[in-house]
């Protein structure tokens, strides 16, 4: 099916309208309103609301008593089937290393143009740690989880949006192994990342997210650079 601009319209419009409703939901810090979700989805609120009935019904989606809406705990029920063996290998190195220095510690994974946090751990003593949620999404071409995985591509490969700068940083990341970002994804934020190899060919990388910088990047991509390897070698890659 083609749109009358040339561009390819999804099969259920319904179903689509309602994965981004999670999408949207995933990625917001708080509880939208209906009005917020029909204006990011461009729909009447009418349309907003019977899409998130729906997603109610099944568990997907809860109001609280102001009527704002949160991702339901039945999502948790989902993700948690999403690449079960890798997360159930990946969390007690991660643990390891969130504790160690100090910063959360979390393995990204890359969607089609956007890197997905698969999961996460906060360290156990962190003073100002930061919340990385699983299923945090943003594009490729920004941060260092995104620099660590383009780095593992070859350049033909490369988003066409990814712009001078970016492209130089990625190539020093694939010089060094490891790749660095301040103020990409979230204003300021720093974020350290190496690439993971995974047995089945995807692209993904272990990193951490932190305020300060208690530790000399080298060092910290020497110890993210351990974990990925622990998390290879235990997923049999």
């Amino acid at each position: 099916m083609t749109r009358a601009d040339g561009a390819s319209a999804p099969a259920s419009q319904t179903l689509s309208r309602g994965i981004r409703i999670l999408e949207v939901l995933a990625d917001a810090r708080d509880p939208l309103t209906i009005d917020d979700l029909a204006a990011r989805l461009g729909v009447h609120r009418s349309i907003a609301y019977r899409l998130l009935r729906t997603l109610e019904d099944h568990g997907l989606v809860t109001r609280d008593g102001n009527g704002r809406v949160a991702l339901g705990s039945r999502m948790a029920a989902l993700a948690a089937g999403v690449a079960h063996d890798l997360q159930a290998e990946a969390l007690p190195e991660l643990t390891a290393a969130a504790n160690e220095l100090g910063m959360t510690c979390f393995l990204s994974i890359l969607d089609r143009d956007e890197c997905i946090t698969l999961a996460s751990v906060e360290p156990r003593h962190g003073i100002a740690s930061v919340a990385q949620r699983p299923g945090t999404r943003h594009p490729v071409t920004v941060g260092a989880p995104g620099k660590a995985i383009l780095s593992t591509m070859p350049e033909s490969a490369w988003p066409a949006g990814l712009d001078d700068a970016h492209r130089a940083d990625v190539r020093t990341a694939r010089e060094r192994e490891w790749a660095t970002s301040h103020d990409e994804v979230i204003a300021g934020l720093r974020s350290i990342a190496v690439p993971l190899a995974l047995p089945k060919g995807e692209r993904a990388a272990i990193a951490v997210v932190y305020l300060s910088d208690p530790h000399p990047d080298a060092e910290i991509a020497a110890r993210l650079a351990s974990t990925a390897a622990a998390i290879t070698a235990a997923i049999g890659g």
